[in-house]
């Protein structure tokens, strides 16, 4: 299978090094990634030429598939369907599945009652404005203003939560595109990639995203890693592709890549 259209060189010579390694860790996000991002949350699926690049690349040898996502794992299984083998992280890194002995997220008494709070405070700021809702996660909450047409309105209400999370002792504030979460349990995508990296051991990394907390997992590539922004923004990716469609070019070039070595 080839790519349709040609990436840009920088790129593709970084892909071209990244693939020519013995073992290799591609990790994803999910939501404006893999998947566009869309106002209904639970719609959210991958593009279907994302998805074909992403079984792709499972089936090659030396290639280890991991999703690190701010979604719940038990959600993330169900909207992204990844490959059988593919290790998954979730809850910003709070949740992770790497096996059938992976133990769940259990919470200590006082991030369970931070949870509660979380929620608490993020239900009363939804309840005031049409649009906004709360979604509950396993470790804390997260308030989406997508469904706001009004995007300084939706910011405003965003701030409203900023401002009563503040109050929530246990509550980590996290950032993104129209949401702002709060989680109990102190985690980030860097982290999560950082424990893959120690698990698979790797050669190299490649990590694809376009958010805020996906700034985190950039941070801690090395050398002869590469990183992926998805979209705009200020990032610490080395590159950068203008929409998650694109995404499956570059998928499918690092496939490309390894087949032609095989």
């Amino acid at each position: 299978m080839e790519t349709d259209m040609p990436l840009a060189p920088d790129l593709d010579a970084a892909l071209r090094e990244f693939s020519g390694r013995d073992s290799l860790l591609v990790c994803l996000d999910f939501d404006g990634c893999v998947a566009e991002l869309v106002a209904d949350a639970d719609s959210a699926r991958p593009i279907p030429a994302n998805a074909q690049a992403i079984n792709r690349l499972a089936e090659l040898r030396g290639v280890t598939l991991a999703y690190v996502s701010g979604r719940p794992l038990d959600t993330l299984r169900s909207l992204a369907e990844p490959p059988t083998d593919a290790l998954l992280f979730g809850s910003h890194g709070a949740e992770r599945w790497l096996g059938p002995d992976s133990p769940g997220l259990e919470l200590n008494n006082d991030q369970a009652a931070g949870r509660r709070e979380v929620l608490r405070s993020l239900e009363a700021v939804a309840a005031e404005h049409d649009g906004a809702w709360v979604e509950h996660k396993p470790a804390g909450g997260a308030i989406h203003v997508r469904h706001i047409p009004d995007l300084a309105y939706g910011e405003e209400v965003l701030d409203e939560a900023r401002s009563a999370l503040a109050m929530v002792d246990q509550a980590h504030v996290k950032e993104g595109k129209q949401i702002v979460e709060a989680v109990v349990v102190q985690s980030s995508k860097g982290e999560a990639i950082e424990e893959l990296r120690e698990l698979s051991s790797p050669e190299a990394v490649f990590f694809a995203g376009d958010d805020v907390t996906d700034e985190h997992g950039f941070a801690v590539l090395r050398a002869g890693d590469v990183g992926v922004k998805v979209g705009p923004g200020e990032t610490k990716a080395g590159f950068r592709i203008s929409e998650p469609s694109a995404l499956a070019e570059v998928l499918n070039r690092i496939a490309e890549l390894r087949e032609q070595a095989a």
